[in-house]
């Protein structure tokens, strides 16, 4: 695997996870669930990051491996470069000295890819106990999140419940029954419109007995007024 490969991996998980959390809020999905698949996404992508690093890390070995080898094939190569020299064979010595020169540069190009794979470790290092700060936080945080998700929810549902133009209608339907109603009360009243009750008629009889006492009264105050008494008096105070 290239350096500049496994470099990328960490980014691209990332985009994956934030598009799939994109999804899922999209969705309006329940947020006990909802978080629960994040949290499953971040824990998904953490094997990813381990993965990838148990990969470089072995690579790393292979490379070291390879390395080592390169390092004793040019002690080799120049071991024989010396025998070659000593028996007045330069000819021979010089093809060592190139196999040699060969394998130092192999060593030199295997040293980069060591170094590229460090740096590789170190940043996938950075990125497990990211991921791991992460997980650890989501799931601190998982229970007050699903109890805001849920508020959030309802108070979602009676929002567009309410602006829903059902309850418009309804709420007119509710006026009609209530004009209806009021129309057959009001029939109903109709029909005892004229009728006395008898709560009426009592009313009516303590009405009369006030009358006949006004009239008792304005009948004596009258006897009184006519009675030969009262006129001699009048008549009295005439002369005078």
């Amino acid at each position: 695997m290239e350096a500049s490969e496994k470099m990328s991996v960490f980014s691209r998980m990332t985009d994956i996870i934030n598009s799939n959390i994109n999804a899922l809020l999209d969705k309006a999905e329940d947020p006990e669930k909802m978080v629960r698949l994040i949290i499953q996404e971040m824990e998904e992508a953490l094997v990813e990051v381990r993965s990838t690093s148990a990969r470089a890390i072995a690579d790393r070995k292979e490379l070291e491996r390879r390395k080592q080898w390169q390092e004793q094939e040019a002690e080799e190569w120049e071991r024989k470069a010396e025998i070659a020299v000593r028996k007045g064979r330069d000819d021979l010595a010089k093809g060592a000295l190139s196999e040699s020169n060969k394998a130092r540069e192999m060593i030199s190009a295997l040293s980069e890819e060591l170094e590229a794979i460090e740096t590789t470790l170190g940043k996938l290092n950075e990125d497990v106990g990211a991921l791991q700060a992460k997980i650890k936080d989501a799931k601190a945080r998982q229970n007050a999140i699903i109890v805001r998700g849920k508020a959030a929810q309802s108070r979602l549902g009676v929002r567009r419940t309410l602006s829903d133009h059902n309850i418009d209608d309804a709420m007119a339907r509710f006026e009609l029954y209530e004009r209806k109603m009021d129309d057959l009360e009001g029939q109903i009243e109709s029909y005892d419109m004229g009728q006395k009750t008898l709560s009426d008629e009592i009313d009516e009889l303590e009405q009369d007995e006030g009358l006949d006492e006004q009239l008792s009264q304005l009948k004596a105050r009258v006897k009184q007024a006519d009675s030969p008494a009262s006129v001699t008096n009048v008549n009295q105070n005439t002369s005078k």
